[in-house]
């Protein structure tokens, strides 16, 4: 998938400081890229949507000074965050009722600063090993090529004896992992999904055939890998079409014989999420029809719609038993 551009990119200058300032912005001048120095981002398009379209375009390069890392269940103990939002546009994600309605990316180039508030809490629990998650709020992947954090972060749970880390992508530019001495500390999660959602929701993304290249390589690079397939839906076919997504999947991992997770979601919705999906996306064809669905207490306080209990249990025992019989060492972790 070609790399993403931003239309715009804001400096804010506190960021100077840092050693990898200065070739990132040399590679957004290469680019072409409108730089602002200033850590003000105005985003002013006329209505809520061009807003939204226009912050989906544009990043601020700035700092992190969380101190305090809050747990990341079950993924991993805790979670951190190298950069937040992405360029992805995808329907269905959680994040369009957390991020308001411009949401711009942040990438955060204090990354020794970052690293050195993980080794305290890597520090605090052992001999335990401690896990950690970056890509709660965020795809790094989509954004590394803007900063290098993810490599150095690779780098540095690869020397880690007590520390690992966990990430999710949608995204296949992972070439710049291949060769780094990770020594398995770093586990890679690809979001997979069926044709139809990938196709129809997840846009500007890379597609179902670029993913399955990109867990090839990562595979072979001898990285732990694990999978979540988000948001199952029903819809016509769909049992066919999640058939292929698993026999495509063994066949790209034929060759390798390790551990291999699953966590499974299926899709969900809340009323304020539904209101802004069906502004921002007005011929969407996800069915958010609440009539069809039921009503559960989520665990951050909200009430959200999922499928009725027999659709659910039918999801979660086909998919499950896809998973399977297809893969001798699966681990399905959860499905929600």
């Amino acid at each position: 998938m070609k790399l993403f551009i931003p239309d715009i990119a804001y400096i804010d200058p506190k960021i100077l400081k840092y050693n990898g300032t200065k070739k990132t912005i040399e590679y957004l001048e290469k680019l072409k890229v409108p730089i602002v120095n200033s850590k003000k981002v105005v985003i002013d398009s006329g209505s809520p949507e061009k807003n939204y379209a226009t912050a989906k375009k544009t990043i601020l390069f700035t700092t992190n000074g969380q101190k305090k890392l809050v747990s990341c269940k079950p993924s991993a103990d805790y979670q951190f965050s190298l950069s937040s939002s992405c360029p992805a546009n995808c329907e269905y994600c959680y994040l369009q009722t957390t991020q308001g309605e411009k949401p711009y990316m942040k990438i955060f180039l204090n990354i020794e600063e970052i690293l050195g508030n993980i080794q305290t809490y890597i520090d605090a629990n052992m001999p335990n090993v401690t896990s950690f998650e970056c890509a709660s709020i965020t795809d790094p992947i989509a954004l590394e090529h803007l900063s290098g954090n993810l490599k150095k972060c690779i780098e540095f749970f690869g020397a880690s004896s007590n520390g690992r880390l966990r990430l999710v992508t949608k995204f296949d530019d992972v070439e710049p992992f291949l060769n780094l001495k990770h020594n398995r500390h770093t586990k890679f999660r690809f979001t997979l999904n069926s044709r139809y959602v990938i196709d129809n929701f997840e846009h500007n993304t890379s597609s179902f055939h670029e993913r399955i290249e990109a867990v090839k390589k990562i595979a072979a690079a001898g990285y732990p890998i694990g999978f979540i397939i988000a948001p199952i839906m029903i819809y016509d076919n769909w049992k066919e079409e999640y058939k292929e997504l698993f026999e495509t999947l063994k066949i790209a991992l034929r060759d390798y014989h390790e551990v291999v997770s699953f966590e499974l979601i299926q899709h969900r919705f809340t009323k304020a999420a539904k209101e802004l999906i069906v502004h921002r996306f007005i011929n969407t064809k996800l069915n958010m029809d609440e009539d069809k669905r039921l009503l559960k207490w989520g665990p951050y306080g909200k009430f959200k719609y999922v499928y009725k209990k027999a659709e659910s249990e039918s999801m979660k025992t086909y998919i499950s038993e896809l998973i399977n019989s297809n893969f001798e060492k699966a681990i399905i972790e959860y499905f929600t």
